[in-house]
């Protein structure tokens, strides 16, 4: 596994570590696409989707199993997402002479178009509410008895649901409102993703940092890429694409996968994020960004190595930044501790209240306790644990899950899960060995420093020898960078695992007994503890909601799964300034000064008398979204894509934990800019005339 795609699963991790059901005002909501808002979406905008329209978006919509949104885009498997989704693997297929990352690909024929290692694409085919089933398998549990409940329940469903084919389709069990309700997700999986077309990093991410998640943007955050099936382009339901954008006040919806929202989190779990997770992960991010942007001015091979994993870090470090920032400025716990502390009186009110939900909030407080006491060795331990380290865990994980009866293991290890990790495992990604040394020094300096020295878990990882020359012997002498190898150890089963001799093996080995106590006492005394008193917390509000006749309003915090949000097209007032809603070609030029990181590639500086100038390039919106939903597609009524998800403005970052309309946007790239885009810049007819051909 690529170091930039293991920051991007580490990134979520985190968030899992870390963590209802939430009340809709406005256009806010990330509403699953079996309980959508139709009363509200008629009354405030004269439009309700019918069933028609709902299953040609569901079936139109994708997911990256990596972290991102996607749609289908023509009747030929050619897929739309973000430049920076399809990163991983345009670092993973350059080399010395091609630096696709920074230089763009493109392609004329389908004979050209290139596999990106391990990438895996998801369509969704249908969603099961199995809550009735996880109910009746975890009445009376608690603790440890509670989660081997669920992992029983998790893969019995699972199985069932895969139906012994688990190649080609996958099954996530969803805890939605906290575990108020569960729902089983099937989707169609695709393993053969090839690269189309991407533009240059300096325009796809023209701006660069000090432009990120702010507005106005000028980027044409875009790659194409095409799903194959037994070395053929699949054919599946495509959305229509719309060549000429929307306007300004257009009602637009947002098909994607939002990840993870903390929009009901009791006021306790919010605390510990403002004052203790938020601030580490901060902490450990900056130091990693320092490293990073070290090596990279060491040489330009160096630089080329790191930028996707630079990418990765900087973009989670803003994201972390401002989520941090919003718990400190905003009232939300003070007022999220009035919220709990009501629903809490009106469970008291009532004998039958109280024996049905209890004292969830208690309970919440003392999990949070253990999670104050575990989060540092965890957080530590995990950030150890990533690029060829985390895939010798991975090896040493899944041998001893495997050798387990299914019902048995943990979540991700269930038989109809495995295809994901063999994926991952097998994919043929470039390994650069310094860049690897030094990211592992760095996580085993961390390790020791915020452990200290004399700690058994330090000891057991370093022995006597330094941070420095444990990575270096570590990353030298082991042969996992090789796919077959890696693959072969998973073949093997335990007994691979235990004869092996491979250095990086033996290290996951020696940290396998602390990693698997440490993971007991999470699953057991934190996540099991949370997981019930929060559905506990969950059902209470939907009673409320229900007695209140206000069900129809609550919507779920988001889980990486597929979800729809609605909101027009519009700017917003910010320090006494009116944002307009679109920004254009002509403003792009205007923006460059020729310096990084706004320089803009030698192409388009030659395309600039060509352009039509007035041309709409990124425009915001009121949708509801988060990190995940990059590289969703934008919708008009009609169903029709009109734009590219791309990014959030600053205070959208705050969107994890609460929605503004008066300032949460989210940033687009126009459908009319990538059709300019590919005929005018890139000359790709071909490209254009197979987005807009379906198109009336």
């Amino acid at each position: 596994m690529s170091l930039a795609k293991s920051y991007l699963m580490l990134s979520g991790a985190i968030l899992s570590l870390l963590a209802g059901s939430v009340s809709a005002r406005a256009d806010e909501g990330m509403w699953t696409f079996d309980h959508l808002p139709k009363a509200a979406l008629q009354k405030n905008y004269g439009f309700q989707p019918d069933a028609a329209w709902i299953q040609h978006v569901v079936q139109s919509s994708a997911r990256l199993a990596e972290g991102c949104s996607a749609s289908f885009v023509s009747a030929d498997g050619l897929v739309m997402t973000n430049h920076h989704c399809a990163n991983s693997c345009l670092s993973a297929l350059s080399d010395k002479t091609h630096d696709y990352f920074r230089d763009g690909f493109h392609t004329q024929s389908l004979a050209e178009e290139r596999q990106c290692p391990g990438m895996e694409l998801d369509r969704l085919d249908g969603i099961t509410d199995v809550s009735p089933q996880v109910a009746q398998a975890t009445k009376g549990r608690q603790g440890a008895a509670y989660n081997a409940a669920v992992q029983e329940v998790e893969s019995r469903l699972t199985k069932a649901c895969a139906a012994g084919d688990a190649e080609h389709w996958r099954c996530d069990m969803v805890a939605l409102y906290h575990g108020g309700q569960t729902a089983l997700y099937r989707y169609r999986r695709y393993k053969d993703v090839r690269v189309v077309m991407a533009p240059e990093q300096d325009i796809a991410f023209f701006g660069g940092d000090p432009d990120n998640f702010n507005y106005p943007r000028y980027d044409i955050d875009l790659s194409l890429l095409r799903v194959y099936e037994d070395g053929k382009p699949v054919h599946t339901p495509f959305l229509q694409f719309d060549p000429k954008g929307p306007k300004a006040g257009d009602l637009v919806f947002t098909s994607g996968n939002p990840g993870r929202t903390q929009r009901g989190l009791p006021a306790a779990a919010l605390a510990f994020q403002r004052d203790i997770a938020n601030p580490a992960i901060i902490d450990i991010f900056s130091v990693r960004e320092g490293m990073l942007w070290q090596y990279a001015r060491e040489s330009a091979e160096h630089a080329r190595q790191a930028e996707d994993t630079l990418f990765g870090v900087q973009n989670a470090l803003k994201s972390y930044s401002g989520t941090e920032a919003a718990l400190r400025s905003s009232d939300i716990v003070a007022q999220r501790a009035k919220e709990d502390a009501a629903l809490q009186a009106w469970i008291d009110a009532d004998p039958a209240r109280r024996a049905e939900y209890g004292q969830p909030f208690a309970v919440v407080d003392k999990a949070i306790g253990v999670q104050k006491d575990l989060f540092a060795r965890n957080l530590a331990l995990h950030m150890a644990l990533h690029g060829l380290a985390g895939d010798a865990m991975t090896l040493v994980e899944g041998a001893r899950e495997r050798a387990k009866p299914d019902a048995k293991r943990h979540a991700g290890y269930h038989d109809a899960q495995l295809g994901e990790i063999e994926t991952e495992l097998a994919a043929s990604e470039p390994v650069y060995p310094e860049l690897e040394t030094a990211s592992l020094a760095l996580a085993l300096t961390s390790l020791r420093q915020i452990l200290g020295a004399d700690d058994p878990l330090v000891r057991t990882a370093l022995g006597n020898d330094s941070p420095d020359a444990v990575a270096a012997r570590l990353v030298k002498e082991t042969r996992l960078a090789d796919p077959a190898v890696r693959t072969a150890l998973w073949h093997g089963g335990q007994a691979a695992i235990d004869k092996a001799t491979d250095p990086m093996v033996i290290f996951a080995r020696t940290l396998f007994p602390a990693y698997d106590a440490l993971r007991e006492r999470m699953l057991n005394e934190v996540s099991a503890p949370l997981h019930k008193a929060e559905g506990d917390i969950a059902r209470a509000r939907f009673a409320q909601a229900q007695a209140a006749g206000r069900l129809d309003a609550i919507y779920p915090d988001a889980t990486f799964s597929p979800r729809l949000s609605f909101g027009t097209v519009q700017g917003w007032r910010q320090d006494g300034a009116d944002i307009p809603p679109f920004t254009d070609f002509a403003g792009m030029y205007r923006h460059a000064t020729g310096s990084e990181p706004f320089a803009l590639p030698k192409r388009w500086l030659d395309a600039k008398a060509r352009l039509d100038l007035s041309t709409h390039l990124d425009f915001v919106s009121t949708n509801d979204i988060v990190g995940g939903n990059s590289g969703s597609p934008v919708l008009d009524r009609q169903g029709h894509a009109v734009g590219l998800i791309f990014d959030g403005n600053l205070p959208s970052l705050a969107g994890d934990l609460y929605y503004d309309i008066g300032s949460n946007r989210a940033v687009s790239t126009d459908t009319s800019a990538i059709i300019a885009a590919l005929r005018t810049v890139y000359a790709e007819p071909a490209l254009a005339d197979e987005l807009v051909r379906g198109h009336r």
